[in-house]
């Protein structure tokens, strides 16, 4: 149990200093944001939890191809905003412009795993 909690505090602490510093200084918060950190935490996670090296090297994987539809987000988002749109809109039609394009990539990658 204790095991979890780290995993929870590290993880929540990451996301929350993201945002703090985001808020002096957008550019030092987007480097942060960008970097894999939640990624190679998921992996380092996996591979004490499982010591399974294929495991480990299949989630890198997928993450490289998901990482590919998550960009329409920082696209669209940022568009909309500039056009005008209200914020929460914006937001709403990028997350479901995301979403549809990971069903996409999930379907691709389907087809050609089978």
């Amino acid at each position: 149990m204790t095991y979890y909690l780290i995993k929870i505090v590290v993880t929540s602490a990451l996301i929350v200093a993201i945002s703090e510093i985001s808020k002096r200084s957008s550019f030092v918060g987007a480097l942060l944001a960008s970097l894999p950190i939640i990624s190679v935490f998921a992996i380092l996670w996996l591979y004490i939890d499982t010591k399974d090296i294929t495991k480990v090297s299949t989630l890198s994987t997928n993450i490289f191809w998901l990482v590919l539809p998550s960009l329409v987000l920082f696209i669209t988002l940022p568009l909309l905003l500039k056009h005008g749109h209200n914020f929460y809109v914006s937001i709403c039609i990028s997350v479901g412009a995301t979403i549809c394009c990971y069903w996409v990539m999930v379907s691709i990658l389907n087809h050609y795993r089978t």
